[in-house]
C-alpha cells in the first residue's frame, strides 16, 4: 500500500472525504490517505497528526517523497491537540484504532465545543462506543457501510452536526445496516454467530449450560440471529 494504492479499508474511508475538504487524518500512519487525497485532487489541504515521533517521521518522508509540502503538514500532537486554529479544518478522519480510544480522542478534542463539518470514523472494535459518543455529543450518523480488507471486517461511521436517537438495537448494529443489511455485513455478524456457538459448544460439553456465561452467550447468539433473520 502507498499513497496511490491505497488498501480497501482506507480507500472506503476516503470515498467519504467531501471535496475540496480541508483535512485532518488523526493518526495517520505515514499520511497514505491524506496524500493519496491530495495527490487525486479531491481535498486542498491536510493535516497528519501523530503522538509520538517515530510515526511522524514516516508521515515527514512521504511528505517529501510525494513532494506535498506546500498542502500536507505533518505535526506531532495528542489526538485534536495536532490541529490548529490556522489550518481551518472542517473535515476529520480517525481510522485504525480502537472504538473507546476513538471516543476518548473525540473528547479531548471537543472540550470547548468544537464541532467539525464532517466525522469520518473507522473503528476496529467497540463501534457501539462510537455511535454512543456521537449520539451524546451533538453529530448524527449519516452514513455507515463495512469493507472485508485482509481478513477483517471494517466498520466506517460518517457524521455531521445534528441529532441522532438510536436504539440499542442501532448502536449495536448501526441503523443503515439494518436497513441496507449488505452483505458483508451479514457475513459479519454470521461469524460473530459461528463463534459465539462454538464457545457455546465447548461450555456444554464441560456440562456448564445452566451458569450464567452459558446463558448470557446463548441470548448474545439469539440477538444476532434474530437480527439476521
Amino acid at each position: 500500500m502507498d499513497a496511490m494504492s491505497l488498501s480497501p479499508r482506507l480507500a472506503l474511508v476516503a470515498s467519504f472525504v467531501p471535496a475540496q475538504a480541508r483535512l485532518a487524518d488523526i493518526g495517520s500512519d505515514h499520511a497514505y490517505l491524506p496524500a493519496h487525497l491530495l495527490l487525486t485532487g479531491k481535498i486542498s489541504f491536510a493535516v497528519a497528526g501523530e503522538v509520538a515521533a517515530g510515526p511522524l517521521e514516516n508521515v515527514q518522508h512521504e511528505i517529501e517523497r510525494t513532494h506535498l509540502s506546500e498542502t500536507l503538514i505533518g505535526r506531532l500532537g495528542d489526538g485534536f491537540a495536532a490541529i490548529e486554529p490556522a489550518d481551518k479544518i472542517d473535515t476529520v478522519t480517525i481510522a485504525g484504532m480502537g472504538g473507546r480510544l476513538i471516543a476518548d480522542i473525540l473528547t479531548a478534542g471537543h472540550t470547548a465545543g468544537q464541532q467539525y463539518q464532517r466525522l469520518i470514523l473507522q473503528p476496529n472494535i467497540d463501534v457501539d462506543v462510537v455511535r454512543t459518543w456521537l449520539q451524546d455529543n451533538g453529530y448524527a450518523l449519516i452514513d455507515e457501510t463495512m469493507v472485508f480488507d485482509d481478513n477483517h471486517y471494517y466498520e466506517v461511521l460518517v457524521a455531521e452536526p445534528g441529532v441522532t436517537e438510536f436504539t440499542a438495537q442501532q448502536l449495536k448494529f448501526g441503523p443503515y445496516n439494518l436497513a441496507r443489511r449488505p452483505e458483508v455485513w451479514q457475513a459479519r455478524w454470521q461469524q460473530e454467530a459461528d463463534r459465539i456457538h462454538t464457545i457455546m459448544t465447548k461450555l456444554a460439553a464441560a456440562e456448564k449450560t445452566v451458569t450464567p456465561a452459558y446463558h448470557a452467550y446463548q441470548a448474545a447468539r439469539d440477538h444476532i440471529l434474530e437480527v439476521l433473520a
